[in-house]
């Protein structure tokens, strides 16, 4: 009490009368300790430690997760002797706890050969955290930050997509579709290779002809610049792609490849894995909890596809058909697709069950089903191909133009005949493919499961970090935080006295709200993450010394309450000015970086944010509260 008012007796004030110096309405107060509290809800899930988990899904359309399954995989981690904490069905999966995380790759292992003793993967066993947070918190959509690469360990990958291989083949079929254009309207051309290099040249043999031909491709034009060129003594034509369309084509690539990407990972089993594209040519690929890459690369690095198609027939034109080798013999196969691994819907590897062979089941779309059934019902007793399709990673040094070695990558592709078989009925969406090894029909089963990827990629960099350095991260990273956090807390009490004390509530609830938006945002948590908390700590504060300061300088020539109401008000476009200039270099980092730069980026930016309410709001709001109202004579700080 001071003077017979009671501090913060202002904000209970009646309507009408005069507002002492330094207070503020009820509702102001209300209002940040309404936000603070909601922020400590969002942010108490990460004090609850996820436990080690496996998580089982259903991989073939036969397969099914239920009591009788989840009860097969408790069997077999307790065969193992594993400590199990805790089992349940979890929507379509099954999810056990585990004791230990050391015990998690011991117990996928055990439960893959379990219930995926037949040889037909129908299941796959995934790594996983299962949350331990409270019910009520999570109805109300609280979920803890994710862990990043460094601070859980796991595999990280740069892959190159190889656009000037995906390019010649847009080119490739452009020129098979144009090639069909001019055979069917009957206009004469100049038989030869049209692709050259990143563009096409289409010779005819006179200027009728080429004019005809334009006129043609003009109207059936995707995305192509079309000059009158002469080539070869010949009047010709010259397509390349328009920037636009290059672009676009690019884009198509990179989406593609990253949705084949995602799906290829989901099958290996890694949880939350992150896959985001760097550039015009790069993908990025961090697999947390994957600690053996061999796997990983084996499925990611490789880029598989079928072609089904007809035996030539008789009738058939010589340029129309292409040589194969099956078997120790040639056959002579039509160079038009029936259709390809992209109509392919589901693919389940398993046996035939009257050769024990491994086989591949396949599912084809609608579309794919249609066209399948159109050509085979017309085509009976005659035979069919499936050519399998590989592209192989390559690498060759080479000089550049400033004279340094350096390693050049690229693709090769391999195409084999499978198989060769007798047509002796229509076939329909479902079929099966023989003449496959067990590895060949179960990797090319869950590519075909994955989708097939529009360009080849090829491994440029790989990284492994171990669950071990992982957790040392984060003892560092916590021991770092809490090592500043008591030197700020301790310089601001014994330097600014009681306004330190309200600054140091601020700074805790500023770190409160960091983590609470982190974790609203589904951001996920690195050790640049946990630096840029750290050097949040020190920023939080550096608004208060610039407040303090000023109040400070106020105090030689004002009473106390104008002192500390200047400081506020005229602190305040000093601090607004380097939190946006600082807020703008974030935003920047977060745009052109990746992976760690953008960890740091999002906790500076979500920290330059919380710093400046809890240092203007929090703190003034804090001080309010301990001096507003009272007749002060003199202030310590």
């Amino acid at each position: 009490m001071a003077n017979g008012r009671l501090v913060g007796e202002s904000f209970i004030l009646p309507q009408g009368k005069p507002r002492p110096p330094n207070t503020a309405p009820l509702w102001r107060y209300l209002l940040v300790l309404f936000v603070v509290a909601i922020c400590g809800i969002y942010a108490a899930p990460n004090l609850y430690q996820p436990d080690p988990a496996l998580r089982v899904k259903a991989l073939a359309s036969d397969a099914f997760v239920d009591q009788h399954l989840l009860d097969r995989v408790v069997g077999a981690l307790k065969a193992e002797g594993l400590t199990i904490i805790g089992s349940e069905l979890d929507g379509d999966t099954a999810l056990v706890r585990l004791a230990n995380r050391d015990d998690q790759h011991h117990g996928q292992r055990a439960v893959e050969a379990s219930i995926n003793s037949s040889g037909a993967r129908q299941f796959t066993v995934a790594l996983d955290q299962a949350s331990t947070t409270p019910e009520w918190l999570r109805d109300m959509g609280g979920k803890p930050m994710s862990l990043g690469l460094d601070l859980s360990g796991g595999v990280h990958f740069l892959l190159q997509v190889d656009m000037e291989q995906f390019l010649g083949s847009r080119l490739k079929s452009a020129s098979d579709g144009f090639r069909d254009l001019l055979v069917d309207e009957r206009i004469r051309y100049v038989a030869g290779e049209w692709v050259q290099g990143d563009h096409l040249e289409i010779p005819f043999p006179n200027d009728e002809t080429r004019e005809r031909g334009l006129a043609l491709i003009e109207e059936n034009n995707d995305g192509f610049l079309i000059q009158e060129r002469t080539i070869g003594g010949n009047p010709a034509l010259r397509l390349s792609y328009s920037e636009e369309k290059l672009r676009e084509l690019q884009d198509f690539a990179i989406s593609q490849n990253l949705t084949s990407l995602r799906n290829r990972v989901n099958e290996l089993g890694v949880a939350e894995p992150q896959v985001q594209r760097l550039g015009r040519e790069r993908i990025v690929l961090d697999l947390p909890g994957l600690q053996d890459p061999a796997r990983a690369k084996e499925i990611i690095n490789k880029f598989a596809n079928l072609e089904f198609r007809l035996v030539c027939l008789p009738n058939d034109r010589p340029s129309e058909c292409e040589s194969y080798n099956y078997e120790g013999s040639s056959v002579q196969l039509q160079r038009r697709n029936i259709v390809t691994g992209d109509d392919v819907i589901n693919a389940v590897q398993d046996y035939d069950p009257e050769t024990g062979q491994p086989q591949v089941s396949i599912t084809l779309d609608a579309d794919g089903g249609e066209k399948m059934n159109d050509v085979t019902k017309d085509h009976v007793n005659d035979d069919m191909a499936i050519i399998f399709i590989e592209q192989v990673p390559q690498q060759r040094e080479v000089t550049n133009a400033e004279g340094e070695k350096e390693i050049r990558y690229f693709t090769t592709t391999n195409r084999r005949v499978i198989n060769v078989a007798n047509i002796n009925s229509a076939l329909g969406f479902r079929f099966r493919i023989t003449g496959l090894q067990f590895q060949e029909a179960r990797d090319l089963a869950l590519l075909l499961r994955a989708g097939s990827l529009a360009a080849p990629m090829y491994i440029v960099e790989e990284r492994t970090v171990g669950a071990s350095l992982g957790d040392e991260n984060i003892e560092r990273g916590q021991l770092s935080l809490m090592i500043g956090l008591a030197l700020v807390v301790v310089f601001m009490l014994v330097y600014y006295k009681g306004f330190g004390f309200a600054a140091n509530v601020a700074l805790a609830a500023n770190l409160v709200m960091i983590v609470a938006i982190m974790s609203i945002l589904g951001a996920t948590l690195t050790m640049p993450g946990i630096a840029g908390i750290v050097l949040t700590v020190g920023m939080a504060v550096d608004a208060n010394v610039l407040i303090f300061s000023r109040i400070r300088e106020e105090l030689k020539e004002r009473p106390p309450q104008q002192a500390i109401q200047a400081g506020f008000d005229r602190a305040f476009v000093t601090i607004l000015d380097a939190n946006l200039t600082t807020f703008f270099v974030a935003i920047i980092l977060f745009s052109v970086g990746s992976g760690p730069v953008k960890g740091f980026a999002v906790t500076l930016a979500v920290g330059i944010v919380t710093s400046m309410f809890t240092a203007i709001v929090g703190t003034r709001s804090l001080v309010n509260l301990m001096y507003g109202g009272r007749d002060l004579k003199k202030v310590t700080i």
